[in-house]
């Protein structure tokens, strides 16, 4: 006969609450260890926005206070007008904007025809090139200002431009030849077919393909020569109007006193270029990332 005794019901377990506490605080900690960490890269930013809203005494008696007592928004205009930053604001768009454009033009170019070509002495080439861009830049500086006093371009808004473009040409060029080998060669293979020829593939295929890469690059360029300080300061050095607003925003700074706080509004003014091309282009930089991880 069966038995008829009903099964034990079991006490579900209970956790204590330390442990139940413990996974979770685990999970919370890396958290705020990098809550802390963006707050440490972005208080000096906040600060500095905050400097250029302060007033003189202001800005001496808050100290490392972010909440101004007296809101001053003509610091804004003063380093705009008074301290020149509108003329440096100037200089440096056009030469950011040059070298950025023959920047990529020419290391895009340079690029695609290491990637495509085959010619003697290619691999000794590309140790040369490899080899300049170790050289630290104070070691060539001077056969440079040379080379730009020979040219006749010395203090003027081209010879930064040149000299910037020389410097961004080597790691550009690199970066572009990877790229265009992770290219697929069907494209242009059915372009020849059709008789188009080594240029007409260049402009037509590889640079439209390259628009990632462009964009990202561009921004890296961008940044490089809008907050470059030493070769506007060495090769226009003899002409102050053609500095660019790194080495303007160093006319605040005198032998006695110190405008800080119309010198943080011209430093906001400075940065708010970056910010506005970074926000247009990090689609593009962040497809080019990705597309590289992928690969």
């Amino acid at each position: 006969m069966a038995s008829t005794t009903p099964p034990i019901a079991r006490t579900p377990r209970t956790v204590p609450a330390r442990q139940r506490r413990g996974p979770a605080l685990g999970r919370s900690l890396p958290h705020v260890a990098l809550l802390l960490s963006a707050f440490a890269w972005i208080y000096p930013l906040l600060w500095g926005l905050s400097g250029a809203l302060k007033t003189d005494m202001g800005f001496l008696d808050s100290g490392l206070g972010l909440i101004p007592h007296e809101y001053r928004w003509h610091n804004f205009v003063d380093a705009w007008n008074s301290a020149g930053i509108g003329t440096y604001f100037v200089n440096t768009v056009l030469i950011t904007v040059a070298t950025v454009f023959f920047t990529l033009l020419f290391s895009s170019a340079a690029g695609y025809v290491l990637a495509r070509t085959e010619f003697p002495g290619r691999r000794a080439l590309l140790a040369v090139i490899a080899v300049t861009f170790f050289l630290p830049r104070g070691y060539t500086i001077i056969p440079v200002y040379d080379l730009v006093n020979h040219l006749g371009l010395l203090d003027s808004i081209w010879a930064v431009v040149l000299v910037q473009v020389a410097n961004a040409m080597v790691f550009n060029t690199f970066m572009f030849m990877g790229y265009f080998r992770t290219v697929t060669k069907d494209v242009e293979e059915a372009a020849m077919v059709d008789g188009a020829t080594f240029h007409q593939l260049y402009f037509r295929i590889a640079l439209p393909l390259a628009r990632p890469m462009l964009a990202s690059l561009g921004l890296f360029v961008f940044i490089s020569s809008w907050n470059d300080f030493l070769i506007p300061l060495v090769f226009t050095l003899g002409r102050p109007e053609r500095q660019t607003i790194s080495v303007g925003l160093y006319s605040f700074i005198g032998q006695t006193s110190t405008d800080w706080s119309v010198l943080c509004a011209g430093s906001v003014i400075s940065l708010l270029p970056i910010v506005l091309v970074f926000a247009f282009a990090q689609r593009h930089v962040v497809s080019a990332i990705a597309g590289a991880v992928k690969g």
